[in-house]
């Protein structure tokens, strides 16, 4: 999973490249639509593959502020 996230991140920025070098040849319109198409599969794509392999095996509990981690903060002295 993370090669495949590798492989998208590098072929989303070369199609952000190319759409940039499209702008430069006085094509805008294809030039936008591929940074367009680029941006959205970052957001779309790209970033929620990534929340789910960096949050895969963690508890939500542990960085959430609830009472018991108010006290454990008090404990060690961390304000």
């Amino acid at each position: 999973m993370k090669l495949f996230m590798k492989i998208l991140g590098i072929a989303i920025l070369i199609a952000i490249g190319v759409g940039f070098y499209f702008r430069l040849t006085d094509d805008l319109v294809t030039g936008d639509r591929i940074i367009g198409i680029a941006v959205l599969a970052s957001a779309f794509i790209l970033m929620p593959i990534f929340l789910v392999v960096r949050w895969r095996g963690k508890k939500l509990k542990d960085y959430t502020l609830s009472e018991e981690n108010m006290k454990k903060m008090r404990e060690t002295g961390i304000d």
